[in-house]
């Protein structure tokens, strides 16, 4: 009776077999698992490894940019804040570590292009 109201339920021994469609559903959904950690997942936690590895590596005369486009030179760094001068007025601004974006110029590479042009 039950067969004649659900006919796509299948209550013999062979549902539970290798060759079912339960079992082929299981591997694709995780062979989908996987790829979806490969693909997104594991890139993702790279980069983010290497922004905070930027973050931490500043340095007192590096020039940074900032999250909202701030461009300056660290002249302090502090736990969690750094201090920035922008502009030729010298301006002084106060931010935070998260907010650095990007380091667009090293001061060691300053030093590694005056050898080189000697």
């Amino acid at each position: 009776m039950l067969k004649l109201i659900y006919p796509f339920l299948d209550t013999t021994d062979a549902a539970a077999g290798p060759g079912s469609p339960l079992t082929s559903t299981l591997i694709m959904i995780a062979v989908f698992g996987a790829l979806m950690y490969f693909m997104l997942y594991r890139p993702q936690k790279r980069q983010q490894r290497a922004v905070e590895d930027m973050r931490k590596s500043l340095k007192v005369g590096d020039e940074i940019s900032t999250a909202g486009g701030i461009l300056g030179k660290i002249i302090q760094i502090k736990d969690d804040f750094i201090v920035i001068e922008t502009g030729n007025d010298r301006t002084k601004l106060k931010i935070t570590k998260w907010a650095v974006r990007a380091v667009e110029h090293r001061e060691e590479e300053d030093d590694d292009d005056d050898d080189g042009d000697e």
